[in-house]
């Protein structure tokens, strides 16, 4: 988990600049931008708070992706070790999806006001006196959680979480149904378990195509969770969903989504491959291939 954030989170920033930001035209132009602006450290604002709770977010995922799986398959086939089927895969998926919200929203929320709050904004409708735009509103990730907490409460945290819901339960199918379908595809007959190369392309090619698919809900829950820095312009999910596509059409919700699926490659190749090799080492009681 911690190698996927130090791999994805440059292109991360980038894509929330995107999608979020204002006044870049295109994915080059918001790189220069950055470094230009902010230097090599502007591509790692926001980074610190994901990398320290990447280890439980990412347990709490893979765990009960696989727990659900095991359960899945001793109700089906009174064997938690047999092969699960697709539509178990699938439930697994969505159960990990509908999870991992509950503690990833707070997570990326800090990360993404952290990674917006020297943008520019547009005035919001709103009589409010804002921080002055441009300069840092919070100090780092701990300001930045006691903030938003003090100021919005619980339920600012979870800013976004219903936008967040419909990317991660759609897309934890998309990420781990095509990673069980390419590790399958690849591994020889006889092996327990994939080597690393199948595991690593595998894994990238379920997070490009994860990533690529949760591209327009990726956008709205990043406008929801930046929105706030300094107005408030979004009520809702629908709201800005609404208010993105009647000012900028339907490409808004696409916005960025060459890099999500190029940052998806990497960030899900580091992030199986650790997971495989991890269990892997804890198993090395067992042998690789059948008898």
């Amino acid at each position: 988990g911690a190698a996927s954030v130090v791999v994805g989170h440059p292109l991360d920033t980038i894509k929330t600049r995107l999608q979020a930001g204002q006044g870049y035209g295109n994915t080059l132009n918001c790189v220069l931008t950055v470094y230009r602006n902010e230097s090599v450290a502007g591509f790692f604002k926001g980074m610190s708070f994901p990398l320290a709770s990447i280890a439980v977010y990412s347990s709490v995922v893979f765990g009960v992706f696989s727990n659900t799986q095991r359960l899945l398959s001793q109700l089906r086939h009174g064997d938690p070790a047999h092969v699960p089927a697709l539509a178990d895969v699938a439930l697994a998926s969505m159960v990990a999806g509908f999870v991992s919200v509950g503690i990833g929203s707070p997570v990326d929320l800090v990360k993404i006001r952290l990674q917006m709050q020297t943008q520019p904004y547009i005035k919001a409708n709103i009589k409010l006196q804002p921080t002055v735009p441009g300069f840092p509103v919070y100090r780092g990730p701990i300001h930045c959680f006691r903030t938003v907490l003090k100021k919005e409460g619980i339920a600012g945290m979870y800013r976004g979480a219903g936008a967040m819901l419909l990317r991660d339960v759609p897309g934890y199918c998309l990420y781990f149904i095509p990673y069980t379908f390419f590790c399958g595809w690849i591994t020889p007959d006889g092996c327990i378990s994939p080597n690393p190369s199948s595991i690593w392309l595998a894994g990238g090619v379920a997070g490009a195509i994860s990533w690529g698919t949760a591209t327009p809900m990726d956008v709205v829950k990043s406008r929801l969770q930046a929105d706030g820095v300094y107005l408030n312009k979004y009520k809702g999910t629908l709201d800005c969903i609404l208010q993105s596509y009647q000012n900028e059409g339907l490409k808004v919700f696409f916005r960025g989504i060459t890099v999500n699926a190029v940052r998806g490659f990497p960030m899900s190749s580091a992030m199986f491959l650790g997971y495989e090799l991890s269990l892997k080492a804890m198993k090395r009681d067992q042998t690789e291939t059948n008898p």
